[in-house]
């Protein structure tokens, strides 16, 4: 393993330090915005999801622009060196806002650069591997950006702890910008067949394979049952989770996506995508059955989220490399963008109705209608979707 790994191409490296970097900026800076929002802004929770809102949505729109021109250009640095460098010179502008509106323009610019660059990078990352390299490549990029997820908030509560005012925590994070930059710019195209013609502007969907299609509704069926996070970190907190805890709950969850996404992402390789997917569907499933029943803290919810970063790794990684499997190389820009857009845009319906059923009725069946979704979308993966043999388009 170890040894494949390190073989794996110089880009698929270069891509994952400057997720890690990036992430590690975005995450420090992520769980002080709403603190900032309210204590420095005056704004509230209505503000909050407004500006998410605007900036999730456009993100996700921007991701199906993105992979369209990249199938058309077949040139990915460009976008990817734009990206992050307006996502990462974007954010050291709080500092000096103001007023809640400012803070939604630069979460804006962040998001966009966030939809711009996604769907070049992982077809790039596609794009540089062998087709039975591509777990292993996508599991990587995980587990590189999920230690970002880790180092962030660590480096901000060290921040805050040290007494640093908030602005200037804000300011920092033009160092992880200037690198992200310096990085983006040593990443070199995938070699391109210049004796085929590229395809035209297509973002039709249903010009896709069939197979691909399948898999869209599959994750679209998933999504509508994988609301917010939040919602994890709010049962959490119910359950008797101290308020100091929370955070480092969160990050232990992302430690554990980290150590495991490159080699449960890996074995995807060996034994299919399909199979992994329907095991991390299927442990999602358990686990939010079990967090919906769940009456107290202690030991055993600290274990149900240590087994939540088990699912992560299982399929961030392999979700992706299946995109690849699934998609003509010539569209493979186009089926990331809808992959992207489908999971993206999923989410505020999915929030929407588990926020209703948590207040409405009770956890128990908001957590047991998620947990039947990802349940019915495990048994249509398995039974619907085909992953053509390599070597053959689908």
């Amino acid at each position: 393993m170890l040894q494949a790994i390190l073989a794996l191409p110089r880009t698929v490296w270069l891509i994952g330090l400057i997720s890690l970097v990036n992430d590690s900026a975005g995450e420090m800076l992520y769980p002080i915005i709403p603190l900032y929002l309210s204590s420095v802004l005056m704004a509230g929770p209505r503000a909050l999801g407004l500006i998410e809102g605007v900036a999730e949505a456009s993100a996700s729109l921007l991701k199906l622009f993105s992979g369209v021109v990249v199938d058309r250009t077949q040139r990915s640095r460009p976008w990817i060196v734009f990206g992050y460098g307006l996502a990462g010179f974007s954010r050291p502008l709080i500092a000096w806002v103001t007023a809640w509106p400012g803070l939604m323009l630069v979460r804006f610019a962040d998001r966009v650069g966030k939809g711009l660059r996604s769907s070049p990078r992982d077809a790039l990352l596609a794009a540089s591997v062998a087709p039975g390299q591509r777990g292993l490549a996508f599991g990587l990029h995980r587990a590189m950006d999920n230690a970002g997820s880790v180092l962030g908030p660590v480096l901000a509560a060290g921040l805050l702890a040290a007494g640093m005012p908030l602005r200037d925590i804000f300011l920092w994070a033009l160092l992880p910008a200037v690198l992200c930059l310096l990085l983006a710019l040593g990443i070199r195209e995938a070699p391109v067949d210049v004796s085929a013609a590229p395809p035209a502007f297509d973002w039709r969907v249903g010009n896709l394979p069939p197979g691909f299609r399948r898999y869209l509704l599959v994750v679209a069926l998933f999504t509508l049952g994988n609301s917010s996070n939040m919602f994890l970190l709010l049962r959490a907190r119910e359950l008797g989770v101290p308020a100091a805890q929370v955070p480092l709950l969160w990050a232990a969850v992302s430690a554990v996506a980290m150590f495991f996404s490159t080699p449960l992402s890996a074995w995807s390789d060996r034994v299919g995508r399909i199979r992994m997917l329907v095991a991390g569907y299927g442990a999602y499933a358990l686990f939010y059955a079990a967090m919906g029943g769940l009456q107290g803290g202690g030991l055993t919810l600290f274990a149900l989220f240590g087994f939540y970063g088990l699912f992560m790794a299982a399929t961030e990684g392999v979700e992706k490399a299946l995109v690849a499997d699934l998609a003509p190389a010539n569209r493979r820009g186009a089926a990331f963008g809808w992959f992207h857009l489908t999971a993206g845009v999923g989410l505020l319906p999915a929030s929407l109705a588990f926020g209703w059923l948590y207040e409405g009725l009770s956890p128990t069946v908001a957590f047991g209608f998620s947990a039947s979704c990802a349940a019915l979308a495990a048994v249509l993966l398995l039974v619907w979707v085909k992953v053509p043999p390599r070597g053959v388009e689908s």
